[in-house]
């Protein structure tokens, strides 16, 4: 989540990385609602957008970990699947808890730097969101969602999603290794990467419209 970054420990304006104003498109805290981390949306038009270098995209992907969002939304599904008794040699009480939230945690993380590191990396995509900005409600919400198939590469040429479709199909497979054996059949793997591209394709969405919600709502 999916997306979209400064540096650790450094400011926005870092050496390595291109301002906030032109990374973060109309964003003061790089967040929706204040909540959901908003680090890699920039606009199609933003001047001069260079690509990012190989630590950047590593530190977007170290970022996006270590966000305090990624851990509640660890322990909201941990919670949800403890509920539901989802994985029930991890056991119940604080124990299965522990297990659930920790198993939750390693599927953004390994999802994160796959998908906004490793695969990117050696692709030589770009993993920020590239926002439209303009035309129809109808036309952008189809862009929004095309790119998780379609994405840039750091020459800003457009071509196939490797890090979207191949990071989270490793992702889902690596999970393997930590989920309980009775969990790990090929169906279960095939619903949570497409789970996590369904969420992607949302989250783009909403990366999309959020300067024009966030006028309508803040008048900002």
């Amino acid at each position: 989540m999916g997306g979209i970054s400064p540096l650790v420990g450094q400011d926005a304006t870092g050496p390595d990385l291109q301002p906030a104003s032109q990374t973060v498109d109309d964003e003061s805290d790089g967040r929706i609602f204040g909540i959901l981390p908003n680090n890699k949306t920039i606009s199609q038009t933003a001047p001069a957008v260079e690509p990012l270098t190989v630590r950047q995209k590593f530190n977007l992907a170290f970022k996006d970990t270590t966000d305090p969002y990624t851990l509640v939304l660890a322990g909201f599904f941990a919670g949800v699947a403890q509920w539901q008794n989802d994985y029930p040699t991890f056991g119940q009480g604080a124990a299965g808890y522990g297990k659930r939230i920790g198993a939750a945690y390693a599927d953004q993380a390994i999802g994160n730097y796959l998908t906004e590191g490793i695969v990117p990396y050696l692709f030589h995509e770009d993993p920020r969101y590239f926002r439209k900005g303009t035309g129809s409600g109808r036309r952008r919400i189809a862009y929004a969602l095309s790119r998780t198939l379609i994405t840039r590469t750091d020459k800003g040429r457009n071509h196939f999603n490797y890090s979207e479709i191949v990071g989270n199909s490793v992702a889902a497979g690596l999970s393997n290794l930590y989920y309980p054996a009775s969990q790990r059949t090929a169906g279960e793997t095939a619903e949570k990467f497409a789970i996590q591209v369904v969420s992607d394709a949302a989250i783009n969405v909403l990366f999309e419209f959020w300067p024009d919600m966030r006028h309508a709502i803040f008048k900002k």
